[in-house]
């Protein structure tokens, strides 16, 4: 069943720990395959280095598993959330790699300071408010993902494919898993030059709006004109999401983003 999407599913978690966003049994990524209303998960707990794609999961979208003789991970309900509520996306990834990590434990959105990060991201990368107690004790995964929806209520899920969720750690998401791993990674980079940033000059700015918005949709807007376009199967053309060139460097002024404390 979905054998070509558990492969997909497969290279993503493997590829999480290649790059060092996933260690140990940490992190997890998903596929979801719309038409059939199924979901291909990592299973809870096992290894990067001996997973097959025949361990991986596959359940509906109520959680119920389909195939598979293993537990789905333990954060199949997030992901579950955001397939509902997102219909865009075809991919999540859920990592606790270092940088994302600690901006979420410390409770603060990821500042963009500079046009690596405007590559990526229309604007700081957001984190939820924390949890209540009653949302922990119980359904405490599946309350996560609706305190990422909550966070989205005003902000377009596909202009900002990632969150921190606070003192918890980053979910990224994509129209598929490889873009997802894509993002996971690129968040991981964004992370840790902000916090460097902050570390060389205290409080530093935000890059101005016009940048922001000129890095951003010159790769994904409408009229987007970096890369090579590629054939959709209905005759149109569109843009590859992934690849910058990262030719400008972070602002060396101005003032007032956030600095770790």
């Amino acid at each position: 069943m979905l054998t070509s999407l558990r492969d997909d599913v497969l290279r993503a978690n493997l590829e999480l720990a290649r790059r060092g966003l996933a260690l140990y049994t940490f992190g997890n990524a998903s596929a979801i395959a719309r038409d059939e209303g199924l979901v291909v998960i990592k299973p809870s707990g096992v290894p990067y280095a001996t997973m097959r794609a025949e361990d991986l999961v596959v359940t509906d979208l109520d959680g119920n598993v389909v195939e598979g003789t293993l537990h789905p991970s333990s954060d199949l309900p997030t992901h579950l959330v955001l397939y509902r509520a997102f219909p865009a996306i075809g991919g999540v990834v859920h990592t606790h790699s270092h940088y994302a990590t600690v901006w979420a434990q410390a409770g603060r959105e990821i500042p963009c300071l500079g046009t690596t990060h405007a590559d990526y991201f229309h604007g700081p990368v957001p984190i939820t408010l924390p949890l209540a107690p009653e949302e922990i004790a119980a359904r405490y995964e599946e309350n996560t993902g609706h305190a990422i929806v909550r966070r989205f209520q005003s902000l377009d899920p596909m202009r900002m494919p990632a969150t921190l969720v606070a003192g918890h750690a980053s979910f990224c998401w994509g129209k598929t898993v490889g873009d997802a791993v894509e993002t996971a990674s690129i968040l991981e980079t964004v992370a840790r030059m902000a916090y460097d940033t902050a570390l060389l000059r205290p409080d530093p700015a935000p890059i101005a709006q016009a940048l922001l918005d000129k890095h951003y949709l010159r790769k994904h807007g409408a009229g987007a004109y970096y890369g090579q376009t590629t054939p959709n199967g209905d005759g149109s053309t569109g843009r590859p999401r992934g690849g910058g060139e990262h030719e400008s460097a972070p602002p060396p002024s101005r003032a007032p983003a956030p600095r770790p404390r």
